[in-house]
């Protein structure tokens, strides 16, 4: 009997640790989703500064720029090698 008696008490102290682990995940998300909901509401905010979405939008444009200018620099290498 005193078997079955254990099994109960650490079949619910497990359950028990899991839900103290589960609660701290579930903080940590609710805190993230906070954090992402401020970070878009301040974002929408500022996009009606026209400061900012020139910003954002040179940005971007130098960030293509990059990427056009590392392909440019691939091709030429390979052009390179072929000749050699």
């Amino acid at each position: 009997m005193s078997s079955v008696k254990e099994f109960f008490k650490n079949a619910f102290k497990d359950m028990k640790e899991s839900t103290k682990a589960q609660h701290e995940v579930d903080k940590a998300n609710f805190a993230a989703a906070k954090a992402e909901s401020k970070a878009q509401w301040e974002e929408a905010k500022a996009m009606r500064s026209p400061e900012y979405t020139k910003k954002k939008m040179q940005a971007e444009r130098d960030k293509q720029i990059a990427a056009a200018n590392e392909r440019i620099a691939k091709a030429q290498d390979r052009i390179d090698k072929t000749k050699k």
